[in-house]
């Protein structure tokens, strides 16, 4: 496995976005270890994007979004959920990757206990299902919230990996809870895994 560097994350956020499709992600905290797949992914670019945080500028919470590469942005929403974002491109563009859904490769016991508070053994093969199959789910699963906005993902607490796992196809869509973003809820930045 080899850790994802900051040159990766510096370049165009689209490409990013794809190519982040299959890398694992790597949470750790206390004594703790999980490690999940990317399968979705959305693309957000600042300068040119209504359902972007940044696209009316910087602002005390989206500020990460406008340093250097390669760090965490986390933001909540309705008021319950965590987003996973990872920055993307040079400073001062607010860009980023939004991570959607990911799938368990180590430890879904722990995530099971931080997403349900129940063991594995104990949940439905619905609430399996839906572990981790959205952002706010990634987060409760991963242990991930506002505490973990600016981590650097080239450090030891967050971090993407490549393990070469490449035996799939990945599909552009629109993005989507963004009707709001006029013709930005059209772009075809949305990544997933086939």
């Amino acid at each position: 496995m080899v850790k994802l560097t900051r040159e990766f994350y510096g370049r165009d956020t689209l490409e990013v976005s794809e190519d982040l499709i299959g890398k694992v992600l790597v949470r750790k905290y206390g004594n703790n270890i999980i490690k999940v797949r990317i399968t979705e992914s959305e693309g957000y670019i600042g300068a040119i994007d209504k359902a972007s945080h940044c696209y009316r500028g910087k602002t005390e919470r989206n500020k990460v979004m406008f340093g250097p590469p390669g760090y965490t942005y986390v933001y909540f929403i309705y008021g319950m959920y965590y987003c996973l974002n990872v920055v993307t491109e040079d400073i001062g563009l607010g860009s980023g990757v939004l991570i959607r859904s990911v799938e368990p490769i180590e430890n879904v016991e722990l995530m099971s206990l931080n997403r349900y508070n129940k063991p594995l053994k104990d949940i439905t093969r619905q609430q399996l299902k839906n572990l981790s199959n959205g952002p706010g789910k990634i987060c409760m699963a991963l242990k991930i919230t506002r505490n973990e906005n600016g981590v650097d993902l080239t450090g030891d607490e967050i971090y993407i990996e490549d393990d070469k796992f490449r035996n799939f196809k990945v599909e552009r869509s629109k993005r989507i809870n963004i009707d709001y973003a006029e013709e930005a809820k059209d772009f075809l930045w949305r990544f997933t895994i086939n």
